[in-house]
């Protein structure tokens, strides 16, 4: 059988935030930064990249480093994180790279002749007297690149602006020439921070970070990640450098504002930032984004759901799931990895993950090993009241679900079709210190469904897999 295609959609083992999807000779390829497994900061690894056939989602190739932290001249200690980059091609056929070292203004810049190769340090973004952008007085800070090029033209957008931070007005155009180096038109602001909102489109939904831009028919679409965080935003115009206008979000990773299986205002997964993009492959529109998971900010994995384009520029906004790079739900049999959980929650509600850092009261997706470590995922710390959501399954003739677990836990897991809906039946568990099969007699009513497994009882148990009979 084909293999399924599962958020996130690299291994368990692997944390690619901040995506950038492009299409290059019938692969889709992903450029992001590169989180640790228990990471300290953001950004601690190289820059890696996989890639997939555009008539597959579920077949990840790992195609290695494509640069080191220590390939820019300026960070030959290492002591400085690459984070999130974007890749555009060139006038010259080639593959460039832009991104910001933490702690540095500028912006840097790598090629390559193919698009998943070792990658070679270019130069930096300056102006025609060769001061580099960021470093000139009057310049705000650069970071977050998106580029697009179109003829001999680049589109460079960068910014970051936190909530009340009265010094940084918005995200940044600003134009390359053929080079791909040399400003041509020097920085305009295109859309406000909050402290500069006021009577804009973007009320409520204001520049964060995470710029990222593309080109839908004879308009632009600037997807970027709001104040708010978990959400990515966008906005269109139909000049790349003025007149953007906000539209929407396109998703949450935390599901807020979606209400067609929850109140909008109910989180479902433990958020914060987010950063990616929208890409068509095979004529049809994904959104690739984030999600958290080791109960801190610093192990993020990416994942992808199908969107609809509408007239009038509309992006519905589409909810986190287990299944969106399957094109549909997924088969309702066999056994699934705990760690697809889209819905991830206990009765304590809490919308970011940074709240949960060395907190012990949330369950959280994590792994066991050290970095590089090929162990599947799981759930653990889940107490009394913790559930884990997987969306969605086509179901038929399901009488039967096992579980794995392990843990200083003494209960049961509850078996739902929605969070807060009928227990269809109880699965007992008991204390192990090895992965553990329970099993119930439990009809799951058939059709597309989505699962909720909740547990109920006393001490921390962890949850490996399920299995549907």
């Amino acid at each position: 059988m084909k293999k399924q295609g599962t958020n996130p959609y690299l291994p368990s083992w692997e944390y690619i935030p901040d995506g950038e999807p492009y299409v290059f000779n019938d692969r889709v390829y992903v450029y992001g930064s590169h989180d640790r497994f228990n990471g300290h900061v953001y950004c601690l690894n190289d820059y890696v990249c996989w890639s997939t056939p555009v008539n597959d989602l579920a077949d990840w190739r790992y195609e290695g480093v494509i640069y080191k932290k220590t390939d820019d001249p300026l960070n030959h200690a290492g002591n400085m994180c690459l984070y999130a980059p974007d890749i555009t091609v060139g006038p010259d056929g080639r593959y460039y790279l832009y991104y910001v070292l933490d702690k540095m203004p500028i912006v840097s810049v790598a090629v390559c002749d193919t698009p998943a190769g070792r990658y070679k340090f270019y130069g930096y973004v300056h102006y025609a007297d060769g001061v580099r952008l960021g470093e000139r007085e009057g310049d705000q800070p650069q970071f977050d690149p998106g580029v697009l090029t179109e003829e001999d033209k680049t589109y460079l957008y960068t910014g970051f602006c936190a909530m009340d931070d009265k010094s940084r007005k918005g995200p940044m155009a600003t134009v390359l020439g053929p080079n791909m180096l040399t400003i041509l038109e020097e920085p305009v602001f295109i859309a406000p921070s909050k402290p500069y909102s006021a009577g804009s489109s973007f009320e409520g939904h204001e520049f964060f970070e995470a710029s990222s831009i593309r080109k839908l028919g004879d308009t632009y679409y600037f997807i970027y990640s709001s104040i708010a965080m978990h959400e990515l935003c966008y906005a269109v115009s139909k000049y790349p450098t003025k007149d953007f206008v906000y539209r929407g979000v396109i998703v949450s990773n935390n599901d807020l504002h979606i209400a067609s299986y929850k109140p909008a205002d109910k989180p479902m997964f433990y958020g914060g930032n987010n950063h990616g993009s929208i890409i068509e492959i095979n004529d049809k529109w994904y959104i690739f984004y984030h999600r958290h998971t080791n109960g801190s900010n610093f192990s993020r994995q990416g994942c992808l759901e199908p969107i609809e384009v509408l007239g009038n520029d509309i992006i519905p906004q589409v909810e986190m799931t287990s299944c969106g790079p399957n094109g549909g739900a997924l088969i309702g049999h066999g056994e699934y990895q705990a760690y697809l959980a889209c819905n991830l929650f206990c009765r304590d509600e809490e919308m970011y993950t940074g709240a949960l850092w060395m907190d012990s009261q949330f369950p959280k997706i994590t792994q066991d090993g050290k970095d590089g470590d090929e162990e599947d995922g799981y759930i653990a710390n889940m107490m009394d009241s913790a559930t884990a959501g997987f969306k969605y399954f086509d179901c038929h003739g399901i009488r039967k679900i096992k579980i794995k677990v392990r843990g200083y836990c003494e209960g049961a897991f509850e078996v739902k079709t929605s969070w807060d809906g009928e227990v269809l039946g109880k699965i007992p568990v008991d204390f192990t210190n090895v992965w553990t099969e329970y099993a119930a007699d439990i009809a799951i009513p058939d059709g597309i469904q989505a699962l909720y497994f909740t547990y109920t009882g006393g001490g921390r148990a962890s949850l490996a897999s399920f299995t549907l009979e």
